[in-house]
């Protein structure tokens, strides 16, 4: 399997997917009786690692098993829709966007290249006063939905990003299903603004941004897509809430001891009263994001080094390997090294 680089102050943001993205992105090759486990031991994942609700993988990894996916069902799309999205298909809708002059005609194009590739699903956008609404329609009678309605979100604002060049922040989300179990990975993924069970699922972000031209080329797009998912996942998540301004603030100060919540508000020229009461309304609280944090840098240590399991502890400020193992498996479900070897088996 290939590295990356190791993650340190100034390595690359460690980016982690939810072991349940990862059963959705197989569901379809289990029910088509495809060997599923062999497809993880090709990117070093073990099956085990499956039964741990509370697991997670690296973008990387994850990036890497869409693309197998993809490319075992020749299904760019999973199978989420009664006909294939051919391998190759969104290549070709990439390089169609890059003469649209704006993000507005490129995403009218993008809506218009997926109603023609796909039959159940497509989208529309509108201007409403200050708001674009990029809107999804749904003709499928399956009642899982969800899986669906998140990849199309994430190739339609992933690339959109990519285009312009800058996260395009999303204002609130809403989505034609009930709330999941695992609704607290969107805070991430969309906003922390967010509704279930609507009219339909949709995306609202600010108008102007239709407006902003496209930046990418012929080279760009050839590195884009060579990385592609794994750059969509970790570089456009929201990165800037309050929660995600912390997180980079935290990992100037590893390895080594985070600041203390007082210390972290006055830096921020905000009352700890205040500050604790935003991280509530965004969902999240100071030890969520420092636990989140230490997680992230310790699965990518443990899946892309050999780094000892006391040095990955030190690192992220606990003094006895004991308590590192104690944090690590409130995390994920396993210990340290027993993680390390699902990944191997």
């Amino acid at each position: 399997m290939s590295k990356i680089a190791t993650v340190g102050k100034s390595g690359p943001e460690p980016g982690t997917v939810a072991i349940c993205f990862v059963l959705s992105a197989l569901r379809t090759l289990r029910e088509r009786r495809v060997d599923a486990d062999a497809l993880l031991g090709q990117i070093g994942l073990s099956p085990a690692l499956l039964r741990s609700p509370q697991a997670r993988v690296s973008a990387k990894q994850y990036g890497e098993l869409w693309r197998l996916v993809a490319l075992t069902l020749d299904d760019e799309f999973f199978g989420q829709d009664s006909r294939r999205m051919k391998a190759g298909s969104f290549a070709m809708m990439c390089h169609s966007l890059l003469n649209c002059g704006t993000l507005a005609r490129a995403l009218q194009r993008s809506l218009r290249f997926y109603a023609l590739v796909l039959d159940d699903i497509a989208g529309s956008l509108q201007r409403r006063g200050p708001d674009a609404v990029l809107e999804l329609h749904d003709r499928s009678t399956d009642v899982h939905r969800e899986f669906a309605h998140e990849v199309l979100l994430m190739l339609l604002h992933g690339v959109s990003c990519w285009l312009v060049g800058k996260r395009i922040p999303i204002r609130r989300a809403q989505f034609a299903y009930p709330e999941p179990a695992y609704s607290a990975e969107y805070r991430t993924m969309y906003s922390t603004v967010l509704e279930f069970q609507a009219p339909h699922t949709a995306i609202v972000f600010e108008a102007s941004y239709l407006d902003l031209p496209i930046v990418q080329n012929e080279r760009t797009v050839k590195e884009f897509l060579r990385i592609a998912p794994e750059n969509i996942l970790v570089k456009y998540k929201n990165g800037s809430s309050l929660g995600a301004r912390i997180r980079r603030r935290l990992r100037l100060s590893l390895p080594g001891d985070l600041p203390e919540f007082e210390a972290l508000a006055l830096e921020m020229n905000i009352t700890p009263a205040t500050l604790r009461r935003r991280l509530h309304e965004d969902g999240t609280s100071y030890q969520t994001i420092k636990d989140q944090l230490r997680r992230d840098i310790a699965i990518s240590h443990l899946s892309h080094s050999k780094r000892s399991t006391m040095d990955i502890g030190l690192e992220l400020g606990f003094s006895e390997r004991s308590a590192f193992h104690r944090a690590f498996k409130k995390w994920t479900g396993a210990a340290p090294g027993e993680f390390r070897r699902r990944l191997q088996l």
